[in-house]
C-alpha cells in the first residue's frame, strides 16, 4: 500500500490556499456590486485620499445642513399656520363687532363679548403653540410658554380699565396698560426679549424667525380682542351707547391688525421660500458631490459582474480538479 507523498500534500495545500483566495474575491467582489464602491480604496486611490477626504466633509456639512432646513421649516410651517389662525379668528371677530351699531340690541352686545372671549383663548392657544418642545412665539426662551392665560389678560385688563366711563377711556387706559413694562410685558407675556438667532440653512444661507408675541401687530389684536370681551361686562360698567361705540372702535382696530398680521404673515412666507431655496440647492449640491465621490472609489457594475463570473469559474474549476486529484490518490492508496 502506498503513503501519501509529500507532493500530494503540498498539492493539496495549495488548492486549500487557492480555494480561499478565490472566496475571499468572490466575497469581496459582491460586497462591490451591493455597494457600488470598490473594495480596497486605498489601493484604487494609489493612497491618495485628499479629494475623497474634501467630498466627505462637504457631504457630512450638507447632511446637517439637511437637518437644519427640515426644522427650520417645520418651524415656520407650524408658525405659518398659528399666524394664518390668528389672522381668520380677527377677520371673523373685527367683522362680529363692526355689525353691533347695526342693531344695538343687548343680546347682540353680550353674543359679541362672549365670542371675543372665546377668540381670545383660541388666538393665545395659537401663539402658545411649540414645535419639538420648542416654543414658536417667545424668543430666546424656547422652553416658556409665551403668553399668559386668556382669563389672566382680561383680570388684569378689567383692573387696568377700572373707573373708565367712556369708550375713549377705557382704550386708552388699555392700551397704557399694554405699553407698560410694568403691565403686559411683565404679566402676560412670558417670552424672552431677545429674538431667536438666524438659522443656518446653507453654507452662506441664514434664514431669520424673530417673530414673537409680544410682536406690535399680535399685540394690538389681543388689546382689540380682549376690549370686546369686556365691553358688556358688568364690572366695567359702560352705558349701551359707550358699549356699541367701544365695539365699532375695536372692530376697526382688528380690521387694521388683520393687514398687519398679513404682513407678517408674508415674512414668515418669506422665510419658508428661501428654507425651500436652500434644501434645493443643497440637494444638488448633494448629488453633485455623490457623483464626484462615486467616480473616485465607484465599482463599475459590468466590470465587476464579468470579474465575479470568471473568478466563480475559477472556484468551480478548482473545486473539479480537487475531486478529480482526490478521487485518483484514493484509488492509488486502496491498490
Amino acid at each position: 500500500m502506498n503513503m501519501s507523498s509529500i507532493g500530494d500534500l503540498a498539492r493539496t495545500m495549495m488548492f486549500q490556499n487557492r480555494s480561499t483566495e478565490l472566496r475571499n474575491e468572490i466575497a469581496s467582489l459582491t460586497d462591490e456590486l451591493a455597494t457600488g464602491r470598490v473594495a480596497d480604496v486605498s489601493a484604487h486611490l494609489n493612497g491618495e485620499f485628499s479629494h475623497l477626504a474634501d467630498i466627505e466633509h462637504s457631504l457630512e456639512r450638507l447632511d446637517s445642513f439637511s437637518t437644519a432646513t427640515a426644522e427650520a421649516g417645520l418651524f415656520a410651517s407650524t408658525m405659518q399656520r398659528s399666524l394664518e389662525n390668528l389672522d381668520k379668528r380677527t377677520g371673523d371677530l373685527a367683522h362680529s363687532l363692526t355689525t353691533i351699531g347695526s342693531f344695538g340690541q343687548d343680546i347682540n352686545r353680550t353674543q359679541a363679548s362672549a365670542q371675543a372671549q372665546s377668540e381670545l383663548g383660541a388666538m393665545i392657544g395659537s401663539l402658545n403653540q411649540s414645535v419639538a418642545g420648542r416654543s414658536l412665539f417667545a424668543g430666546v426662551a424656547t422652553d416658556q410658554v409665551p403668553l399668559g392665560s386668556a382669563d389672566t389678560l382680561l383680570q388684569e385688563a378689567r383692573t387696568a380699565i377700572a373707573g373708565s366711563t367712556t369708550a375713549d377711556d377705557v382704550i386708552t387706559a388699555a392700551r397704557n396698560w399694554f405699553n407698560d413694562p410694568a403691565g403686559f410685558e411683565s404679566v402676560i407675556y412670558q417670552g424672552s426679549n431677545q429674538s431667536l438667532a438666524p438659522l443656518s440653512v446653507g453654507k452662506n444661507d441664514e434664514v431669520s424667525l424673530t417673530l414673537r408675541a409680544d410682536n406690535p401687530a399680535i399685540r394690538e389684536v389681543l388689546l382689540n380682542t380682549t376690549l370686546a370681551a369686556l365691553a358688556s361686562d358688568g364690572a366695567v360698567g359702560l352705558n349701551d351707547a359707550e358699549q356699541t361705540e367701544l365695539f365699532k372702535r375695536t372692530g376697526a382696530g382688528l380690521t387694521k391688525a388683520k393687514d398687519d398680521i398679513i404682513g407678517l404673515r408674508a415674512d414668515v412666507g418669506h422665510a419658508e421660500a428661501r428654507i425651500d431655496q436652500a434644501e434645493a440647492r443643497n440637494s444638488a449640491t448633494k448629488s453633485s458631490l455623490e457623483f464626484a465621490r462615486n467616480n473616485l472609489i465607484g465599482a463599475d457594475p459590468f466590470e465587476v459582474t464579468t470579474r465575479l463570473q470568471s473568478v466563480q469559474l475559477q472556484l468551480q474549476s478548482l473545486y473539479t480538479v480537487t475531486a478529480r486529484t482526490s478521487s485518483l490518490n484514493l484509488v492509488n492508496f486502496l491498490r
